[in-house]
């Protein structure tokens, strides 16, 4: 991996717009390796209003060629590009481990899964269905269609750098729409070799473009442009509610995947060790930096201690490192910012009286020294009502609380603004039935972490997330628009 960054960094990119490389007006911006801040991985545009306009133009242009293009075709061109992702698996992976901090295992495993969800993607071009209906009076009939929206705008945050824009792109294709997408400012340069790849499967010029640059600066710009139909955006809670205000005032229709605040409840569950397991991997992978990370622990009293004791063995195993070390099971955070909220959160976890049993600590001798490196923290003595157990941290900090019985756990567990996904361990059926239909969440997880699947849909309630599901057969909500056609004979 050294190797390789080391031939190929320091290079500069343009915006991807109708088929084209562009250089934009408002110059470039370096980007650093996240475990090596010295180095320079690449210069990318700062991107301006003008960049957008030419990007969303493009993509309306080619819009009505690509919406008529047969579906086997699009099909085809999908399955090309899925078999791309896995050919130039390596090199993705070093370009994602590099830009965001993930060890190599972890963004192998994010290249594949673009991959697979791809492939569903591109069968779900075949099933675009509608349906017949008898009419009223004699010799007429009723169908209903599902045509494309037009022009997608896709914003994607800069934890997933391969896999949520193939997530927004592939499906928009699939139904036909076309795309302007904008990746994180951290993390443009795995998206760089996702278009090349798009184009290379043959997706048309203009289809799919890209567009570089701060939100602050070009995002109003890409969700109030009248061209575009519809916005689907994962980020911060705060910044989804922004664009939800923009897209409400031209009645654009909007996709949001947002935060949580996830809990593991565990009940009379027999097998501690295995809980553990699930949870420790669902709450520090990607270094917590995921809107599914499990960040609270609620278990019944009794069983808490030998529970504390599973986790704290689990995180034991954990190996904090940069990603060419083969070693390593979790990487560095993103940058020094997203150290310091981090930190913070320990901070004032500690002040709000809970325990640090383990972790929180910054490494910084040695291979530490260029990243920013937390080991992962467990508190236990946490209460419902301190921040740490309210609000998404985003990072490694994970929080045990005790409940009284399975409806105080319940109770806390549907206690905080978030609904995305929650995991529910226990022996007993009538108890997993019962949480998976009371649990104010999109997505429940009964005896497992909380992993989703590449064909099932994908999202939250609450301030997790607003509109269709992604992934899934839901995503037709949101790409496809319905259109009622009477015929009288």
């Amino acid at each position: 991996m050294l190797t390789w960054l080391e031939q190929n960094c320091g290079k500069t990119y343009g915006n991807f717009i109708g088929g084209e490389w562009t250089a934009s007006e408002g110059g470039t911006v370096p980007i650093y390796h996240a475990a090596r801040r010295s180095q320079v991985l690449g210069y990318f545009p700062n991107s301006t209003e003008a960049d957008v306009n030419r990007a969303v133009e493009a993509a309306h242009a080619a819009f009505p060629a690509w919406a008529a293009t047969p579906a086997p075709e699009r099909t085809a061109i999908l399955m090309k590009f899925a078999d791309l992702l896995e050919r130039d698996q390596e090199e993705l992976a070093y370009r994602l481990s590099a830009e965001q901090g993930k060890t190599l295992s972890e963004a192998r495993g994010e290249v594949l899964r673009a991959a697979r969800e791809t492939r569903f993607a591109a069968g779900e071009a075949l099933r675009i269905a509608g349906d017949t209906l008898p009419g009223e009076r004699g010799r007429t009939s009723i169908r209903t269609l599902r045509q494309p929206i037009g022009v997608v705008a896709a914003i994607a945050p800069w934890n997933f750098p391969v896999i949520t824009p193939v997530r927004k792109i592939s499906p928009a294709l699939a139904y036909g729409c076309t795309v302007v997408f904008k990746p994180a400012t951290a993390t443009p340069w795995a998206t760089v070799r996702l278009m090349e790849l798009y184009a290379k499967a043959g997706v048309p010029a203009g289809v799919v473009n890209l567009v570089i640059g701060s939100g602050s600066k070009i995002g109003d710009a890409l969700v109030s442009h009248p061209l575009v139909a519809g916005i689907s955006f994962t980020g911060s809670t705060a910044q989804g509610l922004r664009i939800q205000r923009l897209a409400a005032g031209r009645l654009a229709r909007t996709q949001l995947e947002l935060g949580g605040k996830n809990p593991a409840v565990v009940l009379d569950y027999a097998d501690l060790e295995h809980a553990a397991r699930q949870i420790v991997s669902a709450a520090f992978t990607c270094s917590g930096q995921r809107c599914t990370a499990i960040s609270r622990v609620i278990v019944l009293r009794e069983r808490a201690e030998a529970l504390k004791e599973s986790l704290l063995a689990e995180i034991a195993k954990i190996k904090v490192g940069p990603a060419w070390d083969p070693e390593a099971t979790m990487g560095p955070l993103i940058n020094q910012a997203q150290m310091d909220a981090v930190l913070e959160y320990i901070r004032i976890g500690k002040e709000e009286g809970a325990r640090l049993l383990t972790g929180g600590e910054v490494l910084r001798d040695g291979i530490y020294a260029e990243g920013c490196y937390v080991t992962p923290a467990l508190f236990d003595r946490v209460t419902p009502e301190m921040r740490i157990a309210r609000e998404e941290i985003f990072g490694p900090v994970l929080c045990v609380l005790e409940a009284e019985d399975a409806e105080d756990a319940l109770r806390m567990a549907n206690d905080t603004d978030y609904g995305l996904a929650a995991a529910v361990f226990t022996d007993r059926l009538a108890d997993a039935e019962d949480f998976a239909g009371r649990l104010r969440s999109g997505m429940v997880h009964i005896n497992h972490g909380t992993a989703s699947a590449v064909h099932a849909p994908f999202g939250g309630v609450k301030m997790s997330g607003y509109g269709p599901y992604s992934i899934g057969r839901s995503n037709l909500e949101f790409f496809t628009e319905m259109k009622v056609v009477y015929v009288q004979y």
